[in-house]
């Protein structure tokens, strides 16, 4: 698996929706957050969503490694980004652009960027979807993931991963 950086959504879908061993095992060893994200993902624990723990957890114990932005070309295009996106978005697409990772976002503004930037992306759709591809996943099993997601306030073009196959 090519390194991944996720944004707070995304990994806030699956930990909302106990589907958090999903991201574990599809990139185990290849998945990162900036310290923004990981940052706002401690703003949900103390709102009281209890389920964002195990990301907080995972981020501890080193399963899911903690970014700074590192140079000036980092820093530079993520002050550029912050103007019209949230810090977590900004800092993982900066990183993903620098350091050509994948980036895991479902916002569609940080996405049209990506886009602009050249930067691969997935979102939570598309980990569902090859989670079920990789035999992770059943698709009834995603398909269930994925309302728990929508119950949960996750906006979601597609009712079952099965639409996937036909796009």
């Amino acid at each position: 698996m090519p390194d991944i950086i996720f944004d707070n959504c995304v990994l806030s879908n699956f930990a909302l929706s106990d589907a958090y061993p999903i991201i574990e095992t599809m990139y185990a060893n290849t998945a990162y957050v900036t310290n923004f994200v990981a940052a706002e993902n401690m703003a949900g624990i103390a709102r009281g969503h209890d389920k964002l723990v195990v990301i907080r957890q995972a981020i501890m114990s080193g399963r899911l490694k903690e970014l700074n932005l590192k140079n000036s070309t980092e820093k530079q295009l993520f002050e550029t980004l912050a103007v019209s996106l949230g810090l977590g978005e900004a800092s993982s697409l900066a990183i993903a652009k620098t350091r050509s990772y994948v980036f895991a976002c479902d916002d569609r503004a940080a996405r049209k960027e990506a886009g602009l930037l050249g930067v691969k992306l997935t979102g939570t759709i598309g980990i569902l979807a090859k989670a079920v591809h990789c035999s992770i996943s059943t698709e009834r099993k995603a398909d269930d993931i994925l309302k728990s997601m929508v119950h949960n306030g996750f906006y979601s073009p597609v009712v079952s991963i099965r639409e996937m196959k036909l796009r």
